[in-house]
């Protein structure tokens, strides 16, 4: 481990035009001089993989929710041995984590037989716990649509004094925005109920492999739990069938001005043309709830929101097929790969009772596997883009109420501010007299506007403090890539050729030119050919991975989004590089070399 360390957070500045950023945030996640000992002397990374632009309260509020479900699963549900929870922080808009590692033996030992216990019982009971899982999962989303923030009446319906109700539209109002927070909340207690555990069986098949066959490549491991077919993927594969169809419609031209949807729809508007659309909206609802960027931004739209990313997916696999190319996944050969790695290790170990071992954990690996990928539709897609309609509808209600001037406003009041807000609102109703919020609101969330972009504008470190001597917590390897040689790497001084180096993710070399692709706004820029060089990847820029080349990544471990689509897609990636949008620019000509984690400027 190196001796260098990172900048202390208490060095870094607040960029101009930014200042008082700190009101956006509750108190709990700034760094602060009561905790200046423990902070200044802890790791921190930022999560540019979920997190990678300023956010505004309500994003902040799914970052807290999330983190904290998190760590409650490691440390009070499962006691994962060698770590607890996940602390974090925002700085400047951006968060920071800090693993929370166990270094005490006799902890450790304590928690073990707890953790298999625990553990065990869903391992033991997957698949019925997993059926739950969605039912649930369904259950939340569709609580969710019913939330109500109809505006409040003028007179309450006669039905309020017949029946005896008792309360009327103001509690109900005050109500519904506590249901709807709570409904948020327990989206992301949802979402980490199997995750953790699926990253420990995976962690614990890694290790097993890396004791019993020493010089293992981890690209190895991680293509023997490949091929398994995933949730996930079924956006992506719908857009195939509906590239087809529009073949055999023959309606495929209608796509040639992809990026004008009303064009597209005024060349769909024949009985053919007609049929297709139909066809969108049968597969529409749940699988187009699929957001164009992470799902954690309140500005990130779903692709029922904005068609111009879908179609142009589609236009491409037009071109595709009518150029006679097989645009399916390589499952065959993956799972032909797969097989030959399994077989070619088992005859290394050295006793039935070794192998049984192996193929034990081996099938654990791959029965959670579906779970890794395919909860990110269900909660990071689906769920999100349902939390993010009705809080636009609220916004729209109180823009009628003259507290904001565009829906958009709501998110920038914080969650506890809105509860004031809705007090407001609610005592000048019940009074007949003027709320104070109107006058009190629009000053405020135009400051923080200009705060945010502020913010946005600013270039923040990737990690702050001094490196740690081991990294121990299961997501902050296996999701986000820290370890402690690609700390080093990040220490490092970058080389005089702009090389840089990251996990090996997905086997494979390739030669291209680059595309930098910042967000989901750049994403229609990628050419055929190219190799995607992005801060992270998103689930639904599937489509994109059938036209490059190879990709490169600045944030993300073997089991990132972009690790496992590139796998599965027989794309070369290399993942986890810091800062390759950085040494990188679009048009550069680069070798991917996915056996190694090398990327090199040609």
């Amino acid at each position: 481990m190196t001796d260098k360390r990172f900048p202390s957070p208490f060095e870094i500045e607040t960029p101009e035009g930014a200042e008082g950023w700190e009101e956006l945030y509750p108190y709990s996640v700034l760094f602060s001089e009561g905790r200046r000992e423990y902070e200044d002397s802890t790791f921190w990374f930022m999560d540019s993989m979920h997190w990678g632009w300023a956010m505004s309260p309500w994003d902040a509020d799914h970052l807290m929710y999330a983190i904290a479900s998190l760590s409650q699963y490691n440390s009070r549900h499962y006691l994962i041995p060698p770590a607890n929870g996940i602390d974090f922080r925002i700085l400047n808009g951006y968060p920071y984590f800090s693993p929370v590692t166990i270094d005490d033996g006799a902890t450790i030992e304590a928690r073990a037989p707890q953790f298999m216990e625990r553990a065990g019982h869903y391992f033991a009971n997957w698949d019925d716990l997993y059926e739950s899982w969605l039912d649930k999962v369904k259950e939340n989303i569709a609580a969710l649509e019913s939330i109500d923030f109809s505006p409040l009446p003028e007179t309450e319906d006669m039905e309020v004094i017949t029946s005896g109700r008792g309360v009327g539209s103001g509690w109900d109002l005050q109500a519904e925005y506590h249901r709807f927070q709570d409904l948020a909340q327990k989206i992301w207690q949802y979402h980490f109920e199997f995750l953790n555990l699926g990253y420990a069986a995976y962690l614990d098949f890694f290790g097993f492999c890396k004791e019993a066959f020493p010089s293992i490549p981890d690209l190895a491991v991680a293509k023997m739990v490949a091929g398994i077919e995933v949730d996930l993927f079924r956006p992506n594969e719908e857009l195939k069938k509906l590239a087809q169809k529009a073949i055999d419609l023959g309606v495929a031209d209608a796509f040639a001005k992809h990026d004008d949807v009303d064009a597209v729809h005024a060349a769909l508007s024949g009985e053919a043309g007609q049929q297709w659309l139909a066809a969108w909206e049968e597969v529409a609802e749940p699988w187009f709830n699929f957001s164009s960027g992470t799902g954690f931004y309140y500005y990130d739209k779903t692709w029922m929101q904005d068609r111009s990313v879908p179609y142009s997916f589609v236009h491409d696999y037009i071109t595709k097929l009518q150029a006679g190319e097989d645009i399916s996944r390589p499952m065959e050969a993956i799972r032909a790969e797969r097989d030959r790695i399994v077989e070619e290790y088992s005859e290394f170990l050295a006793s039935d009772e070794d192998r049984e071992a192996f193929q034990g954990k081996l099938g654990l690996a791959r029965t959670v596997f579906p779970y890794v990928e395919n909860h990110n539709f269900y909660i990071e897609h689906w769920s999100m883009s349902v939390f993010w309609k009705k809080s636009r509808e609220l916004g729209s209600m109180l823009v009628k109420e003259g507290f904001f001037v565009e829906p958009d406003d709501i998110y920038f009041v914080r969650r506890e501010e809105m509860d004031t807000l809705l007090f407001d609102l609610y005592t000048a109703w019940a009074v007949g007299a003027n709320p104070a919020g109107p006058h009190h609101w629009p000053p405020i969330i135009a400051k923080r506007r200009k705060i945010v972009d502020a913010l946005e504008a600013s270039k923040q470190p990737n990690a702050l403090g001094p490196p740690p001597a081991v990294v121990t917590e299961p997501f902050t390897i296996m999701l986000w890539g820290i370890t402690e040689d690609s700390i080093d790497g990040w220490l490092s001084t970058d080389s005089d050729d702009g090389s840089v180096s990251g996990m090996a993710a997905s086997p494979g070399t390739a030669e291209g030119p680059a595309r930098i692709v910042q967000s989901a706004d750049d994403i229609g820029q990628v050419q055929e050919g190219e190799i995607l060089v992005a801060p992270i990847t998103a689930p639904s820029w599937a489509p994109v991975f059938s036209k490059i080349k190879a990709t490169v990544t600045d944030i993300g471990g073997l089991m990132s989004h972009a690790a496992i689509v590139c796998r599965e897609y027989g794309v070369p990636a290399v993942t986890g590089t810091g800062d390759a949008t950085t040494a990188i620019q679009t048009g550069d000509m680069i070798r991917v070399d996915g056996n190694t984690g090398k990327v090199t400027k040609i």
